[in-house]
């Protein structure tokens, strides 16, 4: 009996001792995710960036479930993406407050999970989006309380929320809707900075502005204005965006397939301007570097979003640009990838799942296929090789199980992939 009791005891010991090492394990793992800082973050190839909308229908007004918010961040989360991208904290539109909550379940339920958020603050002008003309030079009442909220959930959310982004392409003068001038944008980035100053956000939460590289001194003279200068000293870094897919159509120079290269077989021609897209990245990339460093600056700069679509019925398909498909779209996803990684730059791809409000009316635009994943879960050509590996086993999109678009089968994808024009066709259509 007292052997039995001897034996019972150091059972219970053992059980009390694992508990306790268990214990000990999770809070070590919550503190460090605690003091896990933007700094840290970004520029780390650890921390894949992506952007995500999790939309699933043609209007934002039917807002994605919990349950499949957990979906999506279980599927990024098996891609090894640990911070996300989101665009808005609008009363009306709950996703980026429902993400941090479906991310605090998660954390919860597994002690491992670990996600972040750049957290999106809309900016934009008066009268934007409405039936009046845009006044560029006056900003709408509406951004303070985008404000308001996001400072809100970035206090509720420290663990989680990383980095506030005032405003999404909010400066960029092609943004005829809604554009505002970069004194309003200074404005809310100076607010912000002084918040943390007095201890009213966490010290560590970095602050700056997403938008295309033209609007940070990369592009046109125009943009190189004082508020601009002050605002590149006032972010903790720059977000920039670069899209060479939408440059095919706009500036196509660097996408048409030079005389030299016309007997080349197709398949060369098409890998051969792919490198050439992401050397035209790369350029803008440098433009926005070298006008920062002209201001006597030198801070960080990371990709706030790029990406390729994968379906196009207009000016990148069949009549236009032919940059469209998935063959292309892996070839950019895999090059972007690896430069950023090896050069120590966050690259927050746009995006992860195809979301179709955005040309509701056109189903095949553009726009509604950027994602690495179609609306019901198969994962495109970028990705079928995460398909192979077995990532994403027991792992379902709204009940379906993730597979590869065109059944796996290349032979079939490579059909509707298209060649891009050399340039003698292209002068013979002008």
């Amino acid at each position: 009996m007292k052997y039995s009791l001897n034996i019972l005891f150091c059972i219970v010991l053992s059980l009390v001792i694992f508990s306790c090492g268990q214990k000990r394990k999770e809070e070590k793992i919550i503190q460090t995710q605690n003091q896990v800082t933007a700094k840290d973050i970004l520029g780390n190839p650890d921390y894949l960036a992506i952007s995500y909308g999790g939309y699933r229908k043609k209007s934002r007004d039917s807002q994605p479930t919990i349950p499949q918010l957990k979906e999506d961040l279980k599927i990024m989360s098996a891609m090894g993406i640990k911070i996300i991208r989101t665009y808005n904290v609008q009363p009306k539109l709950p996703h980026a407050s429902n993400i941090l909550k479906a991310i605090t379940e998660l954390k919860n339920e597994d002690k491992n999970f670990e996600m972040y958020v750049m957290l999106g603050a809309w900016i934009d002008c008066l009268n934007a989006w409405t039936d009046k003309v845009p006044n560029h030079d006056v900003e709408s009442p509406n951004n303070a309380g985008e404000i308001q909220r996001a400072v809100a959930l970035a206090n509720k959310y420290p663990d989680i929320v990383k980095v506030i982004a005032v405003g999404n392409e909010a400066m960029v003068k092609w943004a005829t809707s809604y554009y505002v001038q970069p004194n309003v944008i200074l404005k809310w980035v100076n607010h912000l900075q002084d918040l943390k100053a007095q201890g009213k956000l966490p010290k560590d939460l970095w602050i700056t502005s997403s938008d295309d590289f033209a609007s940070w001194g990369g592009g046109e003279d125009s943009y190189h204005v004082k508020d601009l200068e002050d605002l590149i000293k006032a972010v903790d870094y720059i977000s920039m965006h670069t899209y060479p897919y939408h440059n095919t159509h706009y500036n196509p120079e660097f996408w048409y397939v030079p005389d030299a290269h016309k007997t080349m077989p197709g398949l060369t021609k098409i890998e051969m301007a792919m490198e050439r897209a992401i050397k035209f990245s790369q350029k803008q990339y440098d433009s926005v570097s070298n006008y920062m460093k002209s201001l006597g600056v030198n801070k960080p700069i990371h990709i706030g979003e790029t990406g390729w679509a994968s379906v196009s019925n207009g000016q990148y398909g069949n009549h236009g640009s032919r940059a469209t498909d998935e063959y292309k779209q892996g070839l950019f996803h895999q090059q972007m990838r690896e430069w950023t990684n090896n050069s120590g730059i966050s690259c927050f791809y746009f995006e992860a799942f195809n979301e179709q409000w955005k040309d509701a009316k056109n189903p095949k635009g553009s726009e509604n296929h950027f994602g690495l994943f179609t609306i019901d879960g198969k994962a495109k050509y970028p990705i079928w090789d995460l398909v192979d590996k077995g990532i994403f086993e027991g792992l379902t999109r709204d009940g379906n199980p993730i597979k590869k678009t065109y059944d796996g089968d290349k032979d079939k994808l490579m059909e509707d992939v298209l060649v891009p024009p050399n340039t003698d066709e292209v002068m013979a259509s002008h």
